[in-house]
């Protein structure tokens, strides 16, 4: 049983080290990445990736990295001109997990017809109205109806009153 483990061990530790200088070979430097998304500027802008997601993406050596997908939490352009004047540019990994917590304006409106829909920061649990400088604009947060926002303990800002 020793002499099958040994051989078992040893093949897998030999086929690593054949592995590793190929898949290190393929990760290309920051310079490079850097390189390509300003080669492609204009493009990923357009599809709102921002140049730090870019290089993460290619020095990851994923094959999305040369045709990079827009963030899945981005609304549709046509949705987005018709139904919302200001669409959120809330980061993919801060994508709303709370109950009563939207990533879009519209799915708040469709959810809470008859209140007033509040963009709360997770960050400091405090919310704002449409019109502030922080609606749909901070790190982490979410689209909540403003009736939601007590029961997760997000409170309104002092320096704002209701429209």
């Amino acid at each position: 049983m020793k002499p099958l483990f040994a051989g078992i061990l040893c093949t897998a530790l030999v086929g690593g080290l054949y592995a590793a200088p190929a898949a290190l070979a393929q990760q290309k430097t920051i310079k490079e990445c850097r390189a390509e998304w300003q080669a492609n500027k204009a493009e990923n802008q357009a599809k709102r990736i921002t140049e730090a997601a870019y290089i993460a993406q290619c020095r990851a050596g994923s094959s999305s990295a040369t045709t990079p997908m827009p963030p899945a939490t981005a609304t549709a352009p046509a949705a987005a001109s018709t139904a919302e004047p200001r669409t959120s540019s809330v980061p993919t990994a801060a994508s709303p997990m709370g109950a009563n917590q939207f990533a879009s304006e519209s799915q708040a409106k469709a959810h809470c017809p008859g209140d007033t829909v509040v963009w709360a920061n997770l960050s400091s649990k405090i919310y704002h109205y449409s019109g502030h400088k922080d609606y749909g604009t901070t790190k982490r947060g979410a689209y909540m109806c403003e009736r939601d926002t007590a029961a997760s303990g997000v409170r309104a800002a002092k320096n704002e009153k209701h429209p």
